[in-house]
């Protein structure tokens, strides 16, 4: 179920805003939507992280690396 909500903002902020969607080829509603969604799930991705590295803990390379051999493409 979507609800509907109210918010605030300066009116030139609001007016810029639209433009940039615009432009965009979206709406503030849709950017707002996604920006909740981010925003409540940024909890498990910094879960997730640390996850993967207690994961990776144990990982061990052989040896030091150079910062030239680090910095390699």
């Amino acid at each position: 179920m979507v609800k509907n909500i109210t918010l605030s903002a300066d009116d030139m902020l609001i007016k810029r805003a639209r433009e940039k969607a615009q432009r965009e080829n979206t709406s503030l509603n849709k950017l707002f939507r996604s920006w909740v969604r981010k925003y409540v799930n940024r909890d498990n991705i910094d879960n997730e992280y640390d996850r993967l590295m207690e994961n990776m803990a144990d990982v061990n390379a052989g040896r030091k690396f150079s910062r030239d051999e680090m910095n390699a493409r």
